[in-house]
């Protein structure tokens, strides 16, 4: 396996060593049995090195950034998750890609996302994820190092807890051209009445266009909804997509409508995504 190794100078006093990998998620990961490969590195955060993905187009660029905030996994938190399915349709439709596996995931510093706050849903969730935000934050600055990264055009999307701190993100930086909710705060909504007013302020900060996504028969779609109320609101463009009810083969305990952002489900709003950033980020 050949291994690339580059070096940042004089950025937070940090060398970074990436590695070319050929994909190796579990197999709920993998869309079919071809190999796929990818870039996995680690940037700083903080005083924490936080692991990510990076999937690059062939040619030389620059290339617009999509960066992929995924969900929370409960007892899988410290494997590696490079959500393959994503970066390799984004990436084939020319952006670079970057998966941050945020703090406590992968082989990412800091204490997990049960151990930080437990069954807490309260002011501790949401300085949790607000923590999660600065990770992401982060790494903007690492992709600003990368010669074939098209900086000036840029997004930011998630799925679930990733669709939070999308929202925030989007809300804390100008960097971002588009941002992408896929049903953030879908599994909290109801039983955190600070995340509701969390994510309905920083959805009134958004000046950015913004797609929210999130399927009917997910725990609720009211999360969604709100923020793109708000948005809409304050003036910024939004788009809300209701899909159908989705059943997955294994939903893994969590509402079936929630599994339509995992890998069976891409298929169905793919296209959806790929037209909203190419209108509003190519």
């Amino acid at each position: 396996m050949r291994v690339l190794r580059w070096r940042i100078l004089k950025f937070a006093a940090c060398v970074i060593v990436c590695g070319v990998l050929v994909a190796r998620g579990s197999p709920d990961e993998q869309t079919d049995g071809q190999g796929r490969s990818y870039e996995t590195t680690f940037y700083p955060s903080g005083k924490l090195k936080i692991e990510a993905y990076v999937y690059r187009p062939e040619g030389t660029g620059p290339f617009p950034v999509v960066i992929y905030n995924h969900g929370s996994r409960a007892g899988h938190e410290r494997e590696e998750r490079p959500f393959v399915y994503v970066g390799e349709v984004l990436k084939h439709s020319g952006y670079v890609v970057i998966v941050p596996e945020r703090r406590g995931y992968g082989r990412s510093d800091g204490p997990s996302f049960g151990e930080a706050i437990g069954e807490d849903r309260g002011p501790r969730f949401v300085a949790h994820v607000r923590e999660d935000t600065d990770d992401v934050l982060a790494v903007v600055e690492f992709v600003k190092m990368l010669p074939y990264a098209d900086t000036k055009r840029m997004a930011v999307m998630g799925w679930s807890i990733g669709g939070i701190v999308s929202v925030f993100a989007a809300s804390r930086s100008s960097t971002f051209g588009v941002v992408v909710d896929q049903a953030g705060a879908a599994l909290t909504w109801d039983q955190s009445p600070a995340m509701q007013q969390a994510l309905r302020e920083a959805a009134g900060k958004i000046r950015i266009p913004l797609l929210g996504m999130v399927a009917q028969n997910d725990r609720t779609t009211e999360s969604v909804k709100a923020v793109v109320h708000e948005v809409k609101a304050h003036g910024a463009t939004a788009k809300l997509i209701v899909y159908p009810a989705f059943i997955p083969q294994d939903a893994g305990g969590a509402p079936p409508g929630h599994m339509i952002f995992g890998r069976e489900g891409w298929r169905i709003w793919e296209s959806d995504l790929r037209e909203f950033l190419a209108t509003y980020l190519r």
